[in-house]
């Protein structure tokens, strides 16, 4: 599987590419920022996980610039940030985002979250009656 891990942090990105390794992820790649993260955009990627705080241009910028772009548009984009207000969330969401976590989160806690994404429950297995 292929990860992308876009944060201006180092420290973050470290952490992210450690426990994204750990869950299984055999390639993962890094970008400091927004931009750099698009020029490393393809299609072969299987989830993308970025901040939303980052200089130039925001986690939620990349969000929508990927969304707009048809052949990377089905990537999920997983949101990692320290913003928990219903506003941003909101925001994330009406850009496209597939998941948001919030910081400080625990490697299981961004595993399981990223394998609702990757693998959603089937429709119609559920015991309605």
């Amino acid at each position: 599987m292929k990860c992308l891990v876009v944060d201006d942090s180092a420290l973050t990105r470290r952490i992210l590419v450690n426990t994204l390794r750990a869950i299984g992820f055999t390639t993962v790649l890094e970008a400091g920022d927004a931009h750099s993260a698009i020029a490393q955009c393809a299609p072969d990627l299987d989830i993308i996980v970025t901040d939303w705080n980052m200089p130039g241009m925001t986690g939620v910028e990349l969000v929508r610039s990927i969304r707009s772009t048809p052949e990377l548009a089905g990537i999920p984009v997983l949101l990692v940030t320290a913003r928990n207000v219903k506003d941003d969330v909101v925001e994330a969401v009406d850009a496209g985002v597939s998941g948001y976590v919030v910081k400080p989160f625990t490697p299981d806690s961004l595993r399981r979250r990223i394998d609702e994404l990757l693998h959603p429950p089937a429709r119609g297995t559920g015991t309605d009656g």
